[in-house]
């Protein structure tokens, strides 16, 4: 019997193409003031950062507000770290209603995050494993892809605000 934690409906891989240098992209994964810009913003989420260091055993800690009065408070803890090419972190979660109920949470699911050049551009490829059911998988898949469109945003505004070179890089 396969073990649940490998079940496809439990394993949420996000690609995708960033126009940006894999150093640049990879910064925004692990320096709290580019994180801060980025991560888990969209739509109208407050985001606060009680905690953020990203070094091997490090602990980062977020609490996400949404529009509907909902938090989510977040622990990343960092396993391994390879500039500029890899991020591999636990991810563990929990969910309150706007009254402070608890709603849903996981502990010990798993990211990787795959920093891949392409020319000018860079390769993100996420995975995250180990939730417990589909519906947690749909809402993950869902939140990484608002977190990746405001990642390309972000990254988009760093280039514009760039002095001008004769590259197609900044």
């Amino acid at each position: 019997m396969a073990s649940p934690l490998r079940a496809p409906e439990t394993k949420v891989e996000v690609r995708r193409m960033f126009v940006a240098p894999r150093e640049k992209v990879f910064e925004a994964w692990t320096q709290r003031e580019k994180l801060e810009k980025w991560m888990c913003r969209f739509p109208r989420n407050e985001t606060r950062y009680i905690a953020s260091d990203a070094q091997p055993g490090a602990v980062s800690v977020m609490e996400v507000k949404t529009a509907q009065g909902q938090t989510l408070k977040q622990t990343i803890t960092y396993r391994d770290i390879e500039p500029p090419s890899k991020l591999v972190f636990q991810w563990d979660w929990q969910e309150f209603s706007a009254a402070g109920e608890k709603i849903d949470e996981a502990h010990d699911t798993l990211v990787t995050v795959e920093f891949q050049p392409r020319g000018n551009f860079t390769e993100v490829i996420l995975t995250h494993e180990g939730l417990r059911t589909a519906e947690q998988r749909a809402r993950h898949e869902r939140g990484w892809i608002g977190c990746f469109d405001a990642l390309a945003e972000t990254l988009k505004a760093q280039h514009s605000a760039a002095p001008s070179t004769n590259c197609d890089v900044f």
